[in-house]
This record gives C-alpha cells, sequence and structure tokens, in this order.
C-alpha cells in the first residue's frame, strides 16, 4: 500500500514538471497575450469610427437645429404679416363703410348751403300770418333745413360753425386775419361758410376770417 502511494505522488509530479508541459506553457502565454492584443487593437480602431460617427452626429444636430430656428422665425413674420394685412384689410372695410358716403354727402352739402342762404335771404319781418304765400315757403325751406342736417347728423355728418372757437388748422381755413374789436388774437372773428365732418374726419373746412392784434 505504501509503495503504490509513492509511485502515485511520482507520476502526479512527473505530469507537474512535465516538459511537454513546461514547453507548451510559454506558447500559450504568447497566444492569450495576442488575443489580448488583438482585442486592444480592436477596441483602439473603434474609438476613431465611434468618434467620427458622433461628430457627423453632432454636426447634424446643429444643422438641424440652425434650419428648425430660422423656420420658426419665419412662421413668426409670416404670422406677423398675415396679421398686420388683416388688421389693414379689416380698417379698409370699415373706412369704406363709414366714408364710402363721402362724395355723395359733398354734393348735399351743397345743397344744405343753398337752403341756409335761401332762410337767410328771407326778411324776418315780411314773414307774418298777412304774406301766407312767404311765411308758407319760409316755413318749408326751414323744415327742409332741419330735416336735412337730420339726415346729416343720423350718417356722421355734423355740421362745424366755429364763430368765438380757437382758429384749428385741421377744421378751418383762414381766408384773411385782421383786428378784430372783442376778439381775441387767434380766434375765430367771421364765419364765411360752415364746415362739416364726417364720422370726425373733416369732410369741409370752415372758412373763416381770424382775429389778430392790433
Amino acid at each position: 500500500m505504501a509503495s503504490w502511494c509513492v509511485r502515485a505522488v511520482r507520476q502526479s509530479y512527473s505530469l507537474v514538471v512535465s516538459p511537454a508541459l513546461v514547453r507548451a506553457s510559454p506558447r500559450l502565454l504568447c497566444t492569450a497575450t495576442q488575443q489580448k492584443n488583438g482585442q486592444r487593437s480592436e477596441e483602439e480602431a473603434e474609438k476613431p469610427e465611434q468618434n467620427s460617427a458622433e461628430k457627423v452626429l453632432m454636426e447634424e444636430k446643429t444643422q438641424l437645429e440652425e434650419q428648425l430656428k430660422e423656420m420658426t422665425e419665419k412662421y413668426k413674420r409670416a404670422l406677423a404679416d398675415t396679421e398686420n394685412l388683416r388688421t389693414r384689410s379689416q380698417k379698409m372695410i370699415e373706412d369704406a363703410k363709414l366714408y364710402g358716403i363721402q362724395g355723395f354727402c359733398k354734393d348735399l352739402l351743397e345743397v344744405a348751403d343753398i337752403l341756409e342762404k335761401a332762410t337767410e335771404s328771407v326778411p324776418k319781418e315780411e314773414v307774418t300770418s298777412q304774406n301766407p304765400h312767404l311765411k308758407n315757403l319760409y316755413d318749408g325751406l326751414v323744415m327742409t333745413e332741419v330735416q336735412i342736417q337730420k339726415v346729416f347728423t343720423k350718417h356722421g355728418l355734423v355740421k362745424l360753425n366755429p364763430d368765438g372757437q380757437k382758429f384749428d388748422p385741421y377744421e378751418h381755413e383762414a381766408l384773411f386775419h385782421a383786428p378784430v374789436e372783442g376778439k381775441e388774437p387767434g380766434t375765430v372773428a367771421i364765419v364765411t361758410k360752415v364746415g362739416y365732418k364726417l364720422h370726425g374726419r373733416t369732410l369741409r373746412p370752415a372758412l373763416v376770417g381770424v382775429a389778430k392784434a392790433p
């Protein structure tokens, strides 16, 4: 039994220190080293490729962001232009509704002027019951003038009679400047022809004489 154990130990030792195994070990180590180096070289080769791909992606991202920013700015400008166009169109429509009758009103102003002159030319002392024909004619002219002024007011046409008011070049047209007793300089002393405004816009300026300092 003891001799058998000794033989087993010797065989095991011979296997451990076998020249074949000793010669094979450097080869195994070299193969492992080569495999390891190969893996490293592959990883190092992959890194530049990854860096290049990442760089390309970053450039594409930057370009897309710039394009998105540019398109957003264009979209905002287009919206602003559209809103401005809509506002202008709405204003033009409203102005057309308000001032579309401007030419017609100017023609009617001449009729109103004639009516006013006609009523003013009638001697008031002659308008009595003793002269019924003249009285009826005068009353008809006055009623017509009142009615036409009501129609004017209904459609936004307002008379301007600036007697005694401060001269306004946007509403009055000065025919002359002269010293007038009892009138402050720069005020309207005489109105030779009344003016009119249509919805706040001067349709016809009043023709006036303006007082000035002596």
